[in-house]
């Protein structure tokens, strides 16, 4: 009896990436021991100020992670189940640092299970290295001049640097 062949796993791993941390460069990694193919979306929200543009957070993403063709880097705004849907892709990746992560992101799985009963959520827990790491704390601390270089991807450190003073990123 011939096997099937696998299909590809695929999951999204959405986020607003404002800055992409090194964090988030960690569960990208650890998510494609799991899956074949990575979604990396990043959310547009127009209620929030981000501090980089939908494109310009695509194309630090994308210069983080290189060439690698296991990863597609895309945009969405709205809801994520409606992403979900255009995508066909109904799994999503999020990761996890604390408890208060997982109360979080624990509510917002099962209201996306009822807007959308084919969704599944998988949670990967950060590595020691990142726990404390967020976006918000990273902006924070580019605002006033502090050292991010451990904490973001080179070319991300860069590009806070260039807009913490005042220069537009190509």
């Amino acid at each position: 009896m011939d096997t099937p062949p696998l299909m590809a796993r695929t999951a999204i791993y959405p986020g607003s990436f404002d800055p992409l941390t090194n964090g988030h460069l960690a569960i990208i990694q650890r998510g494609l021991k799991v899956f074949d193919r990575l979604v990396v979306a990043v959310a547009n929200n127009p209620a929030k100020s981000p501090l980089f543009s939908v494109e310009e957070r695509k194309r630090l993403i994308r210069e983080a992670l290189g060439d690698d063709p296991r990863v597609e880097v895309d945009a969405f705004e709205g809801l994520l189940v409606d992403y979900c849907r255009r995508t066909g892709v109904h799994t999503v990746i999020r990761g996890l640092r604390a408890v208060s992560d997982f109360e979080y992101e624990f509510q917002l799985a099962n209201m996306n299970r009822k807007l959308l009963p084919d969704f599944e959520a998988v949670f990967v827990m950060t590595g020691e290295d990142y726990f404390y790491v967020s976006a918000r704390l990273v902006r924070e601390i580019a605002k006033f001049g502090g050292d991010v270089s451990g904490l973001v991807p080179p070319n991300v450190a860069e590009g806070l640097r260039k807009k913490m003073a005042g220069a537009r990123l190509p």
